[in-house]
């Protein structure tokens, strides 16, 4: 492991994680915004009508 962290940089590494990481948050919770399910944002009758739609599945 020691010799990983000679070829690289330990700090430049875990701010670069810590980038990557925090832009894939972000788009992640920008896609879940953009779909009407999962949006909990948008509090309008029409989204909480679409969720009550939803049936549930009987297993046999």
């Amino acid at each position: 492991m020691w010799r990983l962290w000679i070829l690289f940089d330990p700090r430049r590494a875990i701010i670069g994680l810590f980038i990557f990481l925090f832009t894939l948050a972000i788009l992640i919770h920008f896609i879940l915004l953009s779909s009407p399910r999962f949006n909990w944002l948008d509090t309008s009758g029409a989204s909480a009508a679409a969720v009550e739609l939803v049936e549930p599945v009987e297993l046999a």
